[in-house]
């Protein structure tokens, strides 16, 4: 049997459901580290507006970061369920047809990206002084989206029978790459922003590269052929169907952000600084708990497609009590030791007390926001993707 998978159909939920949850709640703080690295450099080595400008890109970075994240749980739960079902085919078809939308889809993006870079950061007041350093960072970074969206796809994939350890190991690879190179680019090189940028891109095709590997070496209805990726219409707007409504929410999520951040900007480059940090800060928060979101989501769809319908009220309760004490505890601690936090980031007393004003007002109830997340995802897990989607905008954001 193969090491990396859990049967998520029998047994004990809760320990196999931790196993699945804890890499990839790893995962995601290290995804989250490519753009704290950044900030950190940048706020430490970088010249004045450096770290106001790297803060105000952030929203538009996470905004590509959340619709590929969003995109590929359709893979996840389509694959998932036909593993749950036994249907090997429908598996490998699903693992072909991913990575070749995750392609198409990545390109359509970056070249949006760049056309509408400038736009959007006028949109978001950037000022006079930061532009052209938000401007750079941009293009610089843009180029990496393939990578980003390769590697989430895969990794998917992976999550979909249960392997959520590899993923860890090739973003702590990507991770390591990505803080050395920040430091060689900005200390050495004196590249600023373009030198951050450029190391999250390298090591974005890094990991990527790790997925893809991994794919192509499996020995099960997981094994990647690349001669075989192809877009079959079908398929993918199977896998759509559930990812698009997802992806939209956080697009949705990220509008609001959108709009909160154009106001904060108005207020200069000290506030706008300090909020980013604590916005990367909060972020931890989120993705620790949306390991137990995916963990919920896949083991009900497991379940759905097993006919193991007893486990999927199980499954749902244990993750939503899982993402809920995890979000009120590091939540909770990310206010405590706030002020030490922060100034990871930034030594700049004003920068840390406007941070501070942040995590106070929204740091201490993540909780909250970790049970919204869970049930959305278990009723994605069900093959139900624009509802949950709909009552979580209208939620969080109406």
């Amino acid at each position: 049997m193969d090491k990396n998978k859990i049967d998520m159909t029998t047994g004990a939920i809760l320990p196999k459901m931790l196993k699945f949850a804890l890499p990839l709640m790893l995962s995601s703080v290290l995804q989250m580290l490519f753009n704290a690295a950044d900030v950190i450099v940048v706020g430490q080595f970088g010249s004045e507006n450096s770290l106001a400008a790297v803060g105000t890109t952030g929203i538009l970075i996470g905004f590509f970061a959340s619709m590929f994240i969003g995109l590929s749980i359709g893979s996840t739960v389509l694959a998932s369920n036909y593993l749950g079902a036994g249907n090997r085919t429908g598996v490998s078809r699903i693992v072909h047809v991913s990575l070749g939308l995750a392609l198409a889809l990545s390109v359509v993006l970056t070249v949006f990206g760049f056309a509408s870079a400038r736009f959007f950061l006028e949109l978001l007041h950037a000022p006079a002084v930061v532009m052209p350093l938000a401007l750079q960072y941009m293009y610089v970074v843009l180029p990496g989206v393939p990578g980003m969206a390769v590697y989430n796809f895969g990794a998917a994939l992976l999550r979909a029978k249960g392997d959520t350890r590899r993923p860890l190991y090739f973003l702590l690879a990507a991770g390591i790459v990505n803080a050395l190179l920040n430091l060689y680019f900005v200390i050495c090189w004196h590249m600023d922003v373009a030198g951050v940028a450029l190391a999250t891109s390298i090591s974005q095709y890094l990991s990527a590269g790790l997925v893809v590997f991994c794919l192509v070496r499996e020995k099960d209805e997981f094994r990647l052929h690349l001669k075989l990726l192809h877009l079959d219409r079908r398929t993918a707007a199977r896998i759509l169907r559930i990812g698009v409504p997802a992806a939209f929410q956080s697009f949705v999520f990220y509008i609001a952000n959108f709009i909160i951040q154009a106001q904060i900007n108005t207020f200069g480059p000290v506030i706008m600084s300090g909020t980013a940090a604590a916005v990367n800060l909060e972020n931890f928060v989120w993705v620790s708990m949306n390991g137990f979101q995916q963990a919920g989501m896949t083991f009900v769809s497991q379940n759905l497609g097993a006919g193991k319908y007893e486990r999927i009220d199980q499954s749902h309760r244990t993750a939503i009590a899982c993402a809920f004490v995890t979000g009120m505890v590091l939540g909770g601690g990310v206010v405590f030791f706030g002020r030490q936090l922060l100034s990871i980031y930034t030594s700049n007393r004003q920068m840390i007390e406007a941070g501070m004003t942040r995590l106070y007002m929204l740091s201490g109830v993540y909780g909250i926001c970790g049970i919204m997340e869970c049930l959305a995802a278990d009723i994605r897990g069900l093959g139900w993707s624009t509802l949950p989607s709909v009552i979580s905008m209208i939620g969080a954001c109406g």
